[in-house]
């Protein structure tokens, strides 16, 4: 077996980045020669832990797969006191591979015990927003900057290993160590990711609500409504995206919703339309005991579409009820409208509330 230790400068200036990788958490990424663990092996474990201001990073090699069970006994003794496991596609892959080969050795493992940050996992939540053309680590890596040295994937590296096997030599080894070390150097790179998951998940503050007028695709004028926040922790590039009526943009510490009002006339429907009456000549319903007063021929029953009262103003739109009283156009829509009012605008609760239905409905595409 072949071990390498490297000690790195660590900056723990970045809040995100120090309270993610904290002495209690361990990085680590395993090269194997394939996907099943019944008939592949293991032949390199990296990881990365910290002691204070340094990262100290290990990795156990492999030289044939006779030393498969060695390097991952090493690896056990690393991270056995450690709490948190960070990883990309671990809980998918590594993990269960380890788990297996754990059984395969009789080696004790506490790996349901441990606590997981895995970044794959996290970025497949910000799909709708980062809209790369894939998730490889390698593309996280390069939207997010993160700079690499290797130029061999995973995959092309089973034959190199294959090779030094059959005819070892230090270029071969080199090549193999080289993947490994970036692939667990650049999971620390992935940490600032979590400024996006934690805008998502409500991490900000309301700053401010504001009133504007925007040109639609048409030509004409519009009214919208710009929600602006504060994030908690900042995101580390520019993203944005939008659906029917809403955008949603992020950078840095700001983020901002716009959301396309409706103005104009809607209706308010009705539950229990048994209990009321339709006047066709105004175009309303009231109640069957206000109805009592009308002339016979100048009502008729209700029935459910036709069952509303209607009401002339700005509106915004909703697709769960966030607010009420809940507008319709036609008394089947999914969609509605709560009228834009003080009790909204003026209400960082309610603020919030319609933010998390937004973020909901673009990242699930819920309705869409």
């Amino acid at each position: 077996m072949k071990k390498w230790s490297e000690t790195i400068n660590f900056n723990a200036a970045d809040r995100l980045i120090a309270d993610t990788f904290t002495e209690h958490s361990v990085f680590f990424d395993i090269e194997t020669t394939g996907f099943s663990p019944s008939n592949t092996s293991i032949y390199l474990i990296g990881c990365a832990r910290r002691s204070g201001y340094q990262i100290i990073l290990e990795q156990f090699f492999a030289k044939s797969p006779a030393e498969e069970e060695q390097i991952i006994t090493s690896f056990l003794s690393v991270i056995k006191n450690c709490s948190t496991i960070l990883t990309y596609n671990g809980v998918g892959f590594d993990v269960p591979y380890l788990k297996a080969k754990c059984d395969l050795y009789g080696l004790g493992e506490d790996f349901s015990k441990k606590e997981y940050i895995d970044f794959y996992k996290i970025a497949s939540s910000l799909k709708f927003l980062l809209k790369l053309s894939n998730y490889k680590q390698k593309s996280l890596e390069a939207f997010l900057s993160v700079r690499r040295e290797d130029v061999l994937n995973g995959g092309e590296l089973i034959n190199v290993y294959k090779a030094y096997v059959r005819r070892p030599s230090e270029e071969k080894m080199l090549l193999l160590k080289r993947h490994n070390y970036e692939d667990v150097m650049g999971m620390i790179g992935l940490i600032p990711l979590l400024g996006y998951s934690s805008f998502l998940n409500g991490g900000y503050s309301v700053t401010s609500i504001e009133s504007s007028l925007y040109t639609a695709c048409n030509g004409t004028t519009q009214k919208e409504i710009l929600l602006s926040f504060k994030n908690d922790i900042p995101v580390p590039k520019r993203v944005s995206c939008g659906c029917r009526e809403f955008y949603l943009a992020c950078n840095g510490y700001e983020s901002r919703i716009s959301v396309r009002l409706f103005e104009g006339e809607l209706k308010f429907f009705f539950k229990n339309y048994q209990d009321y009456y339709y006047l066709p000549e105004e175009d309303t319903a009231i109640h069957k005991d206000l109805a009592a007063y009308v002339d016979k021929d100048f009502r008729v029953r209700a029935s459910a579409s036709n069952c509303y009262t209607k009401k002339n103003s700005l509106f915004v739109p909703q697709y769960e009820i966030i607010m009420g009283p809940a507008f319709r156009e036609k008394h089947n829509d999914k969609k509605t409208y709560f009228e834009l009012s003080e009790s909204f605008t003026e209400s960082d609760v309610m603020i919030r509330r319609y933010a998390a239905h937004i973020i909901k409905l673009m990242s699930t595409q819920k309705y869409l």
